[in-house]
């Protein structure tokens, strides 16, 4: 059985020492997936005051953010989006950012029978990954 840590070289990096994935044999688990874009600091709809303070952020451009640096963490392990089989999201303001990010998944996920399953939690706070704290955060399990 295959079991090795992957770094993946295109999506964003880690913000410790961790792996962006482990395979498993023929199951791939992502680590938890944030918007910050390979080599910036800049986290992708936040505006920042003058002092560098969070004023307001974009939900919509952090999810597709995210969402693209796990297809590249899948392409580079081997897999591919439609191989996803379980998502578990994070959002920091379910009441404000629900609604768009549930729009956002069924543009991604189309209904159908291989459809992903899907987990979505409010928590208090994810990291500051760069610039600002994120407010979107995806972990992915796929198939290889």
């Amino acid at each position: 059985m295959k079991d090795e840590a992957l770094h993946s070289s295109s999506a964003a990096e880690p913000v410790g020492a961790y792996a962006h994935a482990r395979r498993v044999g023929n199951l791939l688990f992502l680590a938890g997936i944030g918007p910050r874009r390979r080599g910036s600091r800049e986290i992708p709809g936040v505006r920042l005051d003058g002092s560098g303070r969070m004023v307001d952020y974009d939900v919509e451009a952090q999810v597709r953010s995210c969402f693209e640096n796990v297809r590249l963490v899948l392409q580079e392990a081997g897999s591919r989006w439609e191989n996803i089989v379980d998502v578990t999201v994070f959002l920091t303001d379910m009441k404000r950012d629900f609604a768009a990010y549930n729009r956002l998944w069924a543009e991604y996920f189309p209904a159908g029978p291989n459809s992903p399953t899907r987990t979505t939690v409010e928590i208090k706070s994810l990291p500051q990954a760069g610039t600002a704290p994120i407010a979107f955060e995806v972990k992915v399990i796929a198939t290889v």
